[in-house]
C-alpha cells in the first residue's frame, strides 16, 4: 500500500495497541455495533448475535499459552528428543521452529484476527478451499474425543495419589511371578528363592507398569475379538473432565478468557516445584545429562528432521484451526506479532523445562534400581506419564503422595487448557454457520457426543483405538490439509495481499523473512515432509502388535473422510458460483467473497478501496513478474 493511503488512515485510527480511533465517528463504537459473524448469510431470518471479543488482550495471550503448552511438551518432547539425538535434536528443532512453527503461528493469528471468522468461515477468502477448514474441524473433533479420555485416566491417577502407599508401588498377589515393586529397588524384588528363580526365567516388570495395564486399562492382548466394555472408574473421570471443559466454554471467550490465567500460569508453578525437587535427588544430574547429551551422528538423519517437524507441528497446534479461531475474537488492531513471538518461544522453553524435570526424576529412578542405562527406564508417550514417572515417584522416600498429586494435577490442567481450544474450535465453526445456535447449547451438544465417543478409549482395547485415531484422524489429515492451507494463503490468496492486509490492520510493514517463509520455505518443507511420510510409510502397530484388517479399514476411512472434504467442497463452490461459463465459475470459486475483509463496515469499505488500488497495477503482468510480486511485493 502506498504511503498516501496509510497516512490518510493512520491519523484517524491510531490507538493503544497499534490500532486507531476515529475522531468524528469512533471506530471502537462501530466495532461494538456493526461486526457480525454472518453478515452475508441470507439463509437466516434473524441477524446473528454480535461477535464476542476477549475481555482483555492478555486473555488471548494466556489462552494461546494454555492451548499450545500441553501434554506434547511434558511427555512427547522429552521422549522424542531422547530418541532422536538428545541435545543434537535441539538444532533441527529450533531451525524447524524458526522456519515452520513461528511463520504458521503468526499467519493463522493474522488471518483470524483480520477477518473475525472461525477456522471454516475464514475460507471466504477462497470459497473453493473451504474443505480445508471443514476437514480441520473434523480432525480436531476426533483429537478432542481421545484427548479428554487421557484426562479421565489422569484423574484416576490423581485420585489414587492420595492413598498411602501409592497403589502402583506394590505388587499384587496375581502379579507375583514377574512383578518388581516400584517402591523397592531391584534388590528387593521378591523374598522367596522360588520367586527369584522365576524372575531369572522371565523379564521382571515394574508394578507401576502392571498397575497401568491391568488395573487401570484392563488392557487386552489384541482386539481381534473387539475392544470390550468401558471401565466404570474411567467413565467417571471422563465425565468429570468433560464437565470441566463445558463449564469453562459455556459462555465462550467471556468465561474461557477468565479461566486462561489459571490454566496458563498454574502448570508453571507446579513444574517449578517439581524441577527443584528433581535436581536435589541422587542421580538426577545423570538423567538430565543423558537427556541433553548430543548424539551428533543423528543430526543428518532424515528421521530426526521429520520428528522435529511433527513435534513442532503438534506442540504449537498449528494447522488445526485453533489459532485462527482464538484470534478471530481479537480486536482488529491487536498486536498478534508480539503474541506469536511470545507463545512460540515460551513453548520451546517449556519443552526444555519439562525435559529437565522428567529426566531428572528418571535419573533418580535409574539410580535407585542400580542401572547406568537411563534409557532402559524410559517409556514413550502415555507410558512416560503413567508408568515411568509414577514408578519414579513411588521410590521417593519422603511424601511421594504430594509429588504424585502435583504431577497429575499439572497434567490435568495442561490437558484441559489444550482441550478448551480444541472444543471451542468446533463450537465456533458450528456457530459461524448457525449463528442463532446458542453458545451453551452448542457446547453441551459437543460435550455429550464427544463423551459418548470417548467411551471407546477407556475400554480394554481403548489404547489400540486411541493410537489408531491419532494416526489416521490427526497426523495424516492435519499434514495434508495443513499444506493445502499454506498454498491457499501463500499463492491463491497471495502472500503479497496477505502482507497488505497486515499493513492495513497493524500499520506495520512485513519483513522479507515472513514473505519467504509464507510463499516458499514453509510450504516447500511441509511438502517434502509429506512425501517422506508416505515414502517411509509402514502399517501402524500398537506395542508391535499388528491391527486386524477391519481396524485398518476404519483408519483409512477416517483419513479419507477428512481429506476428501477438500475436493468435495471445491466442486460445491464451483457449482454454486454465479458465473455463466465453467471458466468464470472456477475463477469465481477461487476469488474472495465480496464481503471478505474486516467485519466492521467502515473498515471494510476503506479496505476494499485500498486493496483495489493496490491490486489493479498487477493485472496484465507476465507470470514471472506476478510470482516476483507475490514473493517480494
Amino acid at each position: 500500500m502506498d504511503a498516501s493511503h496509510r497516512n490518510h488512515r493512520n491519523p484517524a485510527f491510531v490507538g493503544d495497541d497499534g490500532r486507531s480511533t476515529a475522531s468524528t465517528m469512533d471506530i471502537s463504537a462501530s466495532n461494538t455495533a456493526a461486526p457480525r459473524d454472518n453478515i452475508d448469510d441470507l439463509e437466516s431470518s434473524k441477524l446473528p448475535e454480535e461477535r464476542a471479543t476477549w475481555g482483555k488482550g492478555v486473555e488471548f495471550l494466556m489462552s494461546c499459552i494454555a492451548m499450545s503448552v500441553g501434554l506434547g511438551n511434558v511427555w512427547r518432547f522429552p521422549f522424542t528428543a531422547l530418541d532422536n539425538g538428545g541435545g543434537a535434536f535441539l538444532i533441527p528443532y529450533l531451525i524447524v521452529l524458526f522456519l515452520i512453527g513461528k511463520p504458521i503461528y503468526y499467519l493463522e493469528m493474522v488471518i483470524g484476527q483480520f477477518s473475525s471468522r472461525g477456522s471454516v468461515k475464514v475460507f471466504d477468502l477462497c470459497p473453493a478451499m473451504k474443505g480445508v477448514g471443514i476437514g480441520q474441524v473434523i480432525s480436531i473433533s476426533m483429537v478432542t474425543t481421545y484427548y479428554v479420555a487421557i484426562m479421565g485416566i489422569t484423574l484416576r491417577y490423581l485420585f489414587e495419589s492420595f492413598r498411602s502407599p501409592l497403589p502402583w508401588s506394590e505388587c499384587r498377589p496375581e502379579w507375583q511371578s514377574h512383578c518388581v515393586a516400584s517402591s523397592l529397588g531391584n534388590t528387593s524384588l521378591l523374598a522367596s528363592p522360588v520367586d527369584m528363580e522365576r524372575l531369572a526365567e522371565q523379564k521382571p516388570v515394574a508394578s507401576a507398569e502392571l498397575y497401568f495395564l491391568k488395573e487401570v486399562l484392563h488392557e487386552t492382548p489384541n482386539i481381534e475379538d473387539g475392544i470390550g466394555l468401558p471401565n466404570w472408574e474411567l467413565v467417571i473421570g471422563l465425565f468429570v473432565a468433560w464437565a470441566c471443559v463445558f463449564l469453562i466454554i459455556r459462555r465462550g471467550v467471556k468465561s474461557s478468557g477468565k479461566a486462561s490465567y489459571f490454566l496458563a500460569i498454574f502448570p508453571y508453578v507446579i513444574m517449578g516445584v517439581l524441577l527443584v525437587r528433581a535436581v536435589t535427588l541422587p542421580g538426577s544430574l545423570d538423567g538430565i545429562y543423558y537427556f541433553i547429551k548430543p548424539q551428533w551422528g543423528k543430526i543428518l538423519d532424515p528421521k530426526v528432521w521429520y520428528a522435529a517437524v511433527t513435534q513442532c507441528f503438534y506442540s504449537l497446534s498449528v494447522c488445526f484451526g485453533n489459532i485462527i479461531m482464538y484470534s478471530s475474537f481479537n480486536k482488529f488492531g491487536h498486536n498478534v506479532h508480539r503474541d506469536a513471538s511470545i507463545v512460540t518461544a515460551l513453548d520451546t522453553m517449556t519443552s526444555l523445562l519439562a525435559g529437565f524435570t522428567i529426566f531428572g526424576i528418571l535419573g533418580h529412578l535409574a539410580h535407585e534400581i542400580g542401572t547406568d542405562d537411563i534409557g532402559s527406564v524410559v517409556k514413550g508417550g502415555a507410558g512416560l506419564a503413567f508408568i515411568s514417572y509414577p514408578d519414579a515417584i513411588a521410590k521417593f522416600k519422603q511424601l511421594p503422595q504430594i509429588f504424585s498429586v502435583l504431577f497429575f494435577l499439572m497434567l490435568f490442567v495442561l490437558g484441559i487448557g489444550s482441550n478448551i481450544a480444541m472444543t471451542s474450535c468446533s463450537v465456533t465453526a458450528i456457530r459461524d454457520r448457525f449463528p442463532n445456535f446458542k453458545q451453551w447449547q452448542c457446547s453441551l451438544l459437543i460435550a455429550v457426543v464427544s463423551f459418548v465417543i470417548g467411551l471407546m478409549y477407556i475400554t480394554p482395547g481403548g489404547q489400540y483405538m486411541l493410537t489408531l485415531v491419532d494416526f489416521f484422524g490427526a497426523s495424516m489429515i492435519a499434514l495434508v490439509l495443513g499444506i493445502a492451507e499454506l498454498y491457499t494463503l501463500g499463492w491463491i490468496y497471495g502472500t503479497d495481499r496477505l502482507c497488505k492486509d497486515i499493513e492495513f490492520m497493524l500499520g506495520r510493514k512485513v519483513g522479507l523473512y515472513w514473505r519467504l517463509c509464507w510463499s516458499i520455505i514453509t510450504p516447500l518443507i511441509m511438502t517434502v515432509i509429506l512425501i517422506y511420510f508416505y515414502a517411509t510409510y509402514e502399517p501402524l502397530t500398537y506395542n508391535n502388535i499388528v491391527y486386524p484388517n477391519w481396524a485398518y479399514g476404519i483408519g483409512w476411512t477416517i483419513t479419507a473422510f477428512g481429506i476428501l472434504q477438500l475436493p468435495i467442497w471445491m466442486i460445491v463452490a464451483i457449482i454454486r458460483d454465479p458465473g455463466q461459463s465453467l471458466g468464470q465459475k472456477i475463477r469465481g470459486a477461487f476469488t474472495p467473497k465480496k464481503n471478505w475483509g474486516p467485519t466492521d463496515p467502515l473498515l471494510r469499505e476503506q479496505y476494499n478501496k485500498e486493496i483495489e488500488n493496490d491490486l489493479t497495477p498487477k493485472r496484465g503482468k507476465g507470470i514471472w513478474a506476478a510470482i516476483k510480486q507475490n514473493i517480494f511485493g
